[in-house]
């Protein structure tokens, strides 16, 4: 059999999400349809700023926090799997592996941030200091 290869399994993941343009997913948060998640670093968090109302949870624990039956989930990200929620990362790429994750979890409606942080701050959008 050959080997996937990271190309392979980033066009697999995004062709199974309905990805967010930066406008789009700003719309969708500021209407309450959805929730950003804040996948980056601390580091990238604080050299570049957060969006306002992102819930932050670094990529390495984010499984941890989404999965209602996991001892140490977020109830403000696990309380509905037909919630949309949208991962961001630093340029879109780890989000969409992320999302598509999420919907093995049972988030059917997961999706990510193309083009990620930087690129909601390219299109001039709000961002904050991290805390």
């Amino acid at each position: 059999m050959p080997r996937t290869t990271i190309d392979d399994l980033l066009a697999t993941a995004r062709a199974r999400l309905a990805r967010l343009s930066p406008p789009d997913a700003a719309r969708a948060a500021a209407n309450g349809d959805a929730l950003l998640v804040d996948v980056r670093s601390e580091t990238q968090r604080r050299a570049d700023g957060a969006i306002p109302g992102a819930v932050w949870h670094p990529r390495n624990v984010l499984e941890w926090r989404v999965d209602p039956s996991a001892s140490h989930h977020d109830p403000r990200l696990s309380s509905d799997l037909d919630a949309t929620l949208v991962i961001v990362c630093d340029e879109g790429y780890q989000s969409s592996l992320a999302a598509a994750t999420l919907q093995d979890l049972g988030f059917a409606h997961a999706t990510d941030l193309v083009g990620g942080f930087q690129a909601w701050r390219a299109a001039g959008l709000p961002v904050e200091p991290a805390s």
